[in-house]
């Protein structure tokens, strides 16, 4: 076989982006941890990989966050003749045949892990897919999907991504740390061919050609077959070891050799950047087998912590026999270390592997909506669509698309048409609300109160009910004003700043007065919404009540001389506010630290927040969110 340059990223960027342009099968492309700098340049790339040497690059379709199945899906064309302008729905460029003139077109992911629903679907779909029958807003078509797919995702955010998504790539390369020959902007002129040659080194011309023309399959033969399921392991799903083969296929293709054997698997896998072992050595047949490791003594069965209430009262710990079905077990923490979740093994084209952060449960699925009445138009804006109405008209881009058309309508002024109105699409308001007030202070450094494992119900609880997470940060030592307290909102725990924010190191001051305060102002916000407010909403406290910042002193930025008490009774009188507001909707939880002396502030914070409390000292908490 063809010796190949595995050993250098750019020469293995290369021969995939050929595997890609020469094998409709393998149409979809993933890189991990590209250097977001490099990926406008290696899709322009890629694009000239698809259009050959004499042939023009076609634009790509860039795929983010807004994206809609208008869109994807169909496209409007409008003529203009003697008879007037013309208008008429034509499918879009996902859905182009094998009938279609010029290069195959390229869809570019730069983020994967924050696509869009439609785009996921659409991947989904189309990626592998021999036959895709489409069907609406009128055309009907059953074609070949064509296009290429070039998408990217930080090897961090790959447990964010669903698996079936994931398994639709079927060329993933782990290109961290790439260089490409050149510089960027280089490779990014249309005229940029030396230094796509450079990239392209140690290739046969034969191949390069190949990539345009594309290629005619080979048989596989079994010993190849076979070695590409030992290389992946008896856990790999079947799509994997179809990609595997394939690209074995393509590599044996593009050699020139009758058919695909296990060198080709072999050189498939050093590719994409699966380990090939060598031969071990066997074992003499006198040797005994190891025996097999004996288990050691199961540990007690678990036990939940002690429950107190506002009052102080304890309840009786119960075992696990004897736990209710609504009691709230051990779980598994968000997050397995300090800040964001770790990164995986460098080099491993399948991160999904490795433990890491939780996944959605419904990743391919939006949020309801509420879309009665004038409150739609309430939400942050993530994108424009066309106009059904005249309510939150999107004047910028109405004019943009108005501006467009001008000189079709040789009219004197200038001319905004019905067909012109775009709205506004809004992020869906949020249905469920979990606002944590965390005072990094109250740590003591002797591992008491665990807030991962205390907190484990609460971030369970926004987990399965996919609700937005707000955290309010108290004397954290990286803190931009010690004076003030720190928040940020998040719209899932699955945010890599919430677990970060679970370790954060204490500073000295403790402004609590002013993040009960934030607290307050964030929950009324939330829950005067008449319509699109949310229907539960949970508050949860950790502090052990110390604050020696006045609120005087948060609000100017200045201290205000000898402080005493007046951090925690402003803090109190923070807190009355929460508690006068409606508990249809809204649950409040103080988890105590158990910290000495003082150790009654934090009770008489719940107190005035008509609050539980939770004993952070003994795992995870007493009263878990949503009983």
């Amino acid at each position: 076989m063809t010796a190949l340059p595995y050993d250098d990223p750019a020469h293995r960027l290369g021969l995939a982006l050929v595997c890609a342009a020469a094998e409709p099968a393998l149409s979809g492309v993933l890189l991990l941890d590209l250097d977001p700098r490099l990926v406008d340049p290696v899709a322009r790339l890629f694009g000239a990989v698809l259009a050959g040497a004499d042939g023009p690059a076609r634009p790509p379709l860039v795929l983010g966050a807004a994206g809609r199945d208008e869109d994807l899906w169909t496209r409007t064309r409008i003529r203009g003749d003697e008879h007037g302008i013309t208008v008429r729905t034509e499918p879009g460029p996902l859905v182009e045949g094998d009938d279609a003139d010029g290069a195959p077109p390229l869809v570019v992911v730069p983020d994967l892990a924050r696509m869009g629903v439609a785009g996921m679907r659409a991947a989904v779909q189309l990626l592998g897919a021999d036959v895709v029958t489409v069907e609406r807003g009128g055309p009907r078509r059953t074609v070949r999907p064509r296009a290429r797919w070039l998408a990217v995702c930080r090897g961090a955010d790959v447990a964010r991504v669903s698996r079936h998504l994931l398994d639709r790539f079927a060329v993933r390369l782990s290109v961290a740390g790439l260089r490409l020959p050149g510089s960027g902007e280089a490779l990014a002129e249309p005229a940029a061919g030396e230094a796509r040659e450079a990239l392209f080194a140690g290739l046969p011309p034969a191949w390069r050609s190949a990539a345009h023309r594309g290629i005619r399959p080979v048989p596989v033969d079994d010993a190849a077959i076979g070695r590409a399921r030992e290389l992946l392991g008896p856990d790999a799903g079947v799509r994997r070891e179809l990609a595997l083969v394939r690209l074995a296929r393509t590599l044996a293709a593009l050699d020139g050799r009758p058919s695909a054997s296990a060198e080709h698997s072999d050189a498939a896998a050093r590719l994409i950047g699966v380990a090939v072992p060598r031969s071990a050595p066997e074992r003499p047949d006198g040797d005994p087998e190891p025996p097999d490791p004996v288990p050691g003594p199961a540990g007690p069965p678990g036990t939940l912590p002690e429950r107190r209430g506002a009052d102080g009262h304890r309840g009786p710990r119960t075992r696990d026999g004897d736990r209710g079905l609504l009691d709230t077990g051990p779980a598994e923490g968000i997050g397995t270390a300090p800040g964001a979740a770790p990164s995986p093994a460098a080099g491993n084209p399948y991160p999904e592997d490795e433990p890491a952060a939780a996944r959605d449960t419904v990743p391919l699925r939006g949020p309801r909506r509420r879309t009665t009445g004038p409150v739609s138009t309430r939400g942050t804006v993530i994108g424009t669509r066309r106009a059904t109405d005249l309510r939150d008209i999107a004047h910028v881009r109405t004019v943009r698309e108005a501006a467009v058309h001008q000189r079709a309508r040789r009219a004197e002024r200038f001319t905004v048409s019905p067909v012109d109105l775009h709205s506004n699409v809004r992020a869906a308001a949020p249905e469920r609300v979990l606002v944590l007030l965390l005072d990094h202070t109250c740590r003591d450094g002797t591992g008491d109160g665990d807030w991962q494992e205390v907190l484990a119900p609460f971030l369970q609880w926004a987990y399965t009910s996919r609700a937005t997470v707000q955290v309010i940060e108290v004397g954290a030592a990286d803190a931009a004003d010690e004076l003030r307290a720190g928040t940020f909102t998040a719209r899932s725990v699955l945010d890599p700043r919430v677990p970060g924010a679970l370790y954060r190191r204490a500073g000295r001051a403790t402004p609590l007065a002013h993040g009960v305060e934030l607290a307050a102002q964030a929950l009324r916000r939330l829950l005067r919404r008449q319509g699109t407010g949310p229907t539960e909403a949970w508050l949860v406290v950790v502090t052990d009540g110390r604050g020696n910042v006045p609120l005087r002193a948060s609000h100017t930025g200045r201290p205000t001389g000898e402080v005493a008490a007046a951090g925690v009774e402003d803090a109190v009188q923070a807190a009355a506010r929460i508690g006068a507001m409606d508990r249809t909707r809204l649950h409040v939880a103080v988890v105590d630290p158990g910290r000495e002396p003082y150790g009654d502030l934090p009770y008489v914070l719940a107190d005035r927040l008509g609050a539980i409390v939770i004993d952070g000292r003994h795992g995870p908490g007493a009263e878990a969110a949503g009983e």
